[in-house]
């Protein structure tokens, strides 16, 4: 009989390149997926993997295996859930959640208290990752859900074994500080309204910076340059400097600071992304009932 935990280190390998980042991956070190895999060759009488400069390549046996892979998984995974719908069907054991940092901040944290209350026997792991790696880490098998957001208004391309739901639209607003001449516009800031005012953002790369950009073209008065948010509103605080703040991502304001809603906010979808064959889990049910209550 093939080994279960061979064949999902050999899909590891196959998709990252190498044993030591498949090691990294699943939470073993580089020798014990070898092993792995050389007790999968001796199943199998025939090798999986071929060296290839530094990193490997699967041999067509391996493939075979690779390619098979998911419905091998897919029906384990039945196999479990049939199971615990025997016992009643009450979520229990481990999920392992991936999901980006300000989706734990703002979706993830404020729903454990309740999952906890409701479900007792069930247990949330959660793993910062950015959404590529979050829905590879699904895809894997690594983890059971991933919370993911669209890329520069772009939707993160989903492997074909995953499905996702729409949870949450995150918006960014300006926060300044109360006496800064801004604060004191009623209505939403257009525009017009920001042209040359400073400005502290994150750094180019990230989302939030992308925002920015589009907010504000052309060259804008940019005094700093943080990734941290509660950082960003320290300096707004100080009273020369805009932040362009997702809600998701805000810490209660002190006092002295304001936020004002945008005329054209930038805009960003969150998505749960799960494997097809996790369907019917009731913990992952469980888990998406809660983060659907946040907008309700």
């Amino acid at each position: 009989m093939i080994d279960v935990g061979a064949l999902r280190a050999l899909r590891s390998v196959a998709a990252l390149g190498t044993l030591a980042r498949a090691a990294d991956e699943l939470g073993f070190t580089a020798s014990a997926v070898s092993q792995q895999l050389k007790r999968l060759e001796r199943q199998l009488g025939v090798p999986v993997l071929a060296p290839a400069g530094r990193g490997v390549v699967l041999t067509p046996a391996g493939q075979a295996l690779v390619d098979s892979a998911p419905a091998v998984f897919q029906a384990l995974e039945r196999c479990a859930e049939a199971a615990q719908s025997v016992s009643g069907g009450a979520p229990r054991g481990v999920l392992r959640v991936v999901a980006f940092s300000t989706g734990i901040r703002g979706l993830l944290a404020p729903a454990l208290r309740r999952l906890a209350e409701r479900c007792p026997d069930l247990r949330v792991r959660i793993t910062e990752q950015d959404p590529g790696e979050a829905l590879h880490s699904v895809d894997a098998g690594t983890a059971d859900l991933a919370l993911i957001h669209d890329a520069d208004g772009l939707p993160v391309p989903l492997p074909p074994s995953l499905t996702r739901r729409h949870l949450h639209t995150d918006v960014g607003d300006v926060v300044l500080s109360g006496t800064h001449p801004l604060a004191t516009l009623e209505g939403t800031l257009d525009d017009a309204d920001l042209a040359g005012h400073a400005w502290v953002t994150s750094p180019p790369g990230t989302v939030c910076h992308q925002w920015f950009r589009r907010l504000v073209p052309g060259d804008p008065d940019v005094r700093h340059l943080v990734d941290d948010f509660a950082t960003q509103l320290s300096l707004a605080a100080a009273g020369d400097v805009l932040a362009l703040i997702p809600r998701l991502a805000r810490p209660p304001l002190g006092d002295g600071l304001v936020s004002r809603p945008l005329r054209r906010p930038p805009k960003r979808e969150v998505h749960a992304a799960w494997r097809h064959s996790a369907d019917a889990s009731p913990a992952i049910r469980a888990v998406l009932a809660e983060l659907s209550t946040r907008d309700k």
